[in-house]
């Protein structure tokens, strides 16, 4: 499972199984949709799993998410995906 920034700054997240050939062909616009029209990308996440459903089922999990929470996940701020996992109307304020 990984997450690209595409040069917009929006986040693609997917799913592989050989992660330099598929980064290739987005790099390539051969890649996603989105990706293909938001040129050049940069891989800033990635997570290695023993088999592929179960990087499509994170895929799809981490999609889910909002901008916030997936930029906790790149940047390794992990105890603040729990608050990050709230709707921002039932956080509390600080």
């Amino acid at each position: 499972m990984y997450i690209l920034e595409c040069s917009d700054g929006s986040y693609y997240t997917g799913s592989t199984k050989d992660l330099k050939r598929r980064l290739e062909q987005h790099q390539s616009g051969e890649g996603a949709n989105h990706t293909a029209k938001r040129l050049p990308v940069k891989l800033v996440y990635y997570e290695e799993y023993k088999r592929i459903d179960y990087a499509f089922d994170r895929e799809k999990q981490v999609q889910g998410w909002s901008r916030a929470k997936k930029e906790a996940l790149i940047f390794g701020h992990f105890n603040d995906l729990p608050e990050l996992a709230i709707p921002y109307r039932f956080r509390t304020k600080e």
